[in-house]
């Protein structure tokens, strides 16, 4: 099970999004229960410009970005970390992709808290492996495979 700490600093998420914090929940846990993983989730969903400064000071990269995942020290359990997405990158990103906002939202969020668990995408044998929980998690929820 996990526990959802949500902040919306960006107020036009609750209108583009009907049902926000259940969709956050629903994806959360739809990752969840692929990886056994217990436990506490911050999540900020936020604008460009916000998470430029994140991504600046974090990352050394001075640019927006979708979806940003700081994982917790282990001393920090049950809390897993936080993650931030960007609305108008996400926004951007699924009207290119021609998907729903929920859909790649969903999407952003497991990417993010696979990130959390220590999975990653540096090589390919790396990516395969994130991509595959991505898909089955988001097959859960009813989504299509994001890659194809």
């Amino acid at each position: 099970m996990i526990d959802l700490d949500l902040r919306v600093e960006a107020p036009t998420w609750s209108d583009l999004i009907p049902e926000l914090q259940a969709i956050c929940e629903r994806a959360l846990h739809a990752g969840a229960a692929l990886t056994e993983a217990k436990g506490e989730v911050s999540l900020l969903l936020t604008d460009d410009a916000e998470i430029q400064v994140l991504n600046r000071d974090w990352r050394g990269k001075d640019k927006p970005t979708d979806v940003l995942s700081f994982p917790a020290s282990e001393i920090d359990r049950p809390f897993l970390g936080d993650i931030a997405i960007a609305l108008e990158t996400m926004r951007k990103d699924a009207a290119t992709k021609d998907i729903e906002l929920a859909q790649h939202l969903s999407h952003l969020l497991i990417h993010g808290f696979l990130h959390l668990l220590g999975h990653d995408h540096k090589d390919d044998t790396e990516a395969a492996e994130m991509e595959s929980l991505e898909i089955a998690a988001l097959a859960s929820l009813g989504w299509p495979d994001p890659y194809k």
